[in-house]
């Protein structure tokens, strides 16, 4: 499985952006994606997770409400619709995918499998 994370650039605050991310490969019917982001000179932290139902969708407090996190199965897509953008949200922004799901909360990097390489994302005030 690849994952190739797309949709980054330059947008002021206040603002908003859609990032995608296309899962290609040999993906089981069970996967979990997430999104993930880090800053220069921070961790990685979690944006936002979703299961394959999309039944279950996970946000870090600090994106609720502005972020939404959606999937399409068809396509093998996953997508971030990031509106009211701040200049904190600045950051290399990561997808990740799990292969299984298994009722967690799927927000720390250690329950992903495979991340894909990133697409930056800046806000300027």
């Amino acid at each position: 499985v690849q994952l190739q994370a797309f949709g980054g650039g330059l947008v002021q605050a206040g603002g908003s952006l859609r990032l995608s991310c296309a899962a290609s490969g040999r993906t089981v019917s069970t996967y979990v994606l997430g999104w993930f982001r880090q800053a220069p000179g921070k961790e990685r932290e979690f944006v936002a997770a979703i299961n394959w139902s999309a039944a279950y969708v996970n946000y870090a407090e600090s994106v609720k409400g502005r972020f939404t996190i959606s999937r399409d199965n068809t396509k093998n897509t996953m997508y971030l619709q990031m509106n009211s953008l701040k200049p904190e949200d600045t950051a290399v922004y990561y997808c990740a995918y799990r292969q299984r799901s298994y009722g967690g909360t799927y927000s720390t990097a250690g329950e992903y499998d495979l991340w894909g390489q990133g697409t930056q994302v800046t806000v300027s005030s």
